[in-house]
């Protein structure tokens, strides 16, 4: 799992070249005002999804891996949201599996995981890998709130 600003004078030197060409096409567009909706970047390799959501109490949402995909999340206006993370040790059980059809499993809420918790503010991403479990979308203190969420999903095969 990697987390940041793209408003950070952070060297991305050191992540893989698929990893950097998301996050400079973060910085470089206004995807606050970019219309809903998947949209490809470059064919099924990066995949751009703008997503209007409501953050929701942690207990209603379920955990999520991809096996496909890395998923590079960036919240570009709203909030806060809180996002949950914890290493998939194999330990968790299969609520609802759609690897064919949109490269997702979702577990149960596992209560043996050492869930940690990022606070994401507009301008700030995580990228999570085939191993990092994640829940998205989390309400923060204040309770819910909107949010403009960006998911570009970057093929594993490319890093």
């Amino acid at each position: 799992m990697l987390t940041g600003s793209i408003r950070a004078a952070e060297d991305w030197s050191i992540y893989p070249a698929a990893i950097r060409k998301a996050l400079t096409f973060l910085k470089e567009n206004d995807l606050a005002a970019h219309e809903p909706g998947r949209f490809e970047l470059d064919g099924d390799r990066m995949i751009l999804q703008v997503l209007d959501q409501t953050t929701a109490p942690r207990a209603s949402l379920r955990p999520e891996v991809h096996r496909k995909y890395v998923d590079v999340q960036f919240l570009a206006a709203g909030g806060p949201e809180r996002i949950g993370w914890y290493e998939d040790l194999g330990d968790n059980e299969v609520d609802e599996e759609l690897l064919e059809t949109r490269d997702i499993i979702f577990y149960k809420n596992n209560p043996a995981a050492a869930e940690g918790v990022i606070e994401m503010r507009p301008g700030t991403y995580a990228a999570f890998f085939p191993w990092d479990v994640h829940i998205p979308a989390i309400e923060a203190e204040g309770g819910s709130a909107p949010i403009r969420k960006i998911v570009i999903k970057v093929a594993v095969d490319t890093l």
